[in-house]
């Protein structure tokens, strides 16, 4: 019996900047298009993808304790999000080293690498007031 670990680990690549293609003829577009395609089939071939997809360039954004609604984020960005790949990997590393081979890269694109969280940040902080809170009362 093997007691090798093989937790994984649950990253998101988000893709930023849509206006990477400006300049590039269709024939570049296409190309690039086409070696971001095997990339995903590939990722996911080799079971470290779960998923991912493009996101429209045009979207709503909600804000503010009014819930104010405003057309955005706006498209023309470079921080606009693109698209995102659901990756499940080693580690950190392995996340960074898939995202060092995104197509997308040498014309101007941004892959930003975020770990998944296990628990929700806000969730956690209050479990821990909700503790401190319990224990100050019975102390």
């Amino acid at each position: 019996m093997s007691t090798t670990s093989t937790v994984k680990s649950d990253y998101l690549l988000l893709f930023r900047g849509n206006v990477w293609d400006r300049g590039l003829s269709p024939a570049q577009i296409q190309k690039v298009v086409s070696d971001w395609m095997a990339w995903f089939e590939g990722l996911k071939a080799e079971g470290k993808c779960l998923g991912g997809h493009p996101l429209e360039e045009h979207g709503k954004v909600v804000s503010g304790r009014q819930r104010t609604v405003a057309d955005g984020p706006f498209a023309e960005s470079k921080e606009a999000i693109g698209g995102y790949f659901y990756l499940t990997v080693a580690d950190e590393n392995e996340a960074i080293e898939i995202a060092k081979q995104c197509p997308g890269l040498e014309y101007g694109s941004v892959v930003e690498v975020r770990p998944v969280a296990d628990v929700c940040s806000m969730r956690q902080r209050a479990e821990e007031y909700s503790t401190r809170q319990f224990a100050e009362a019975t102390a």
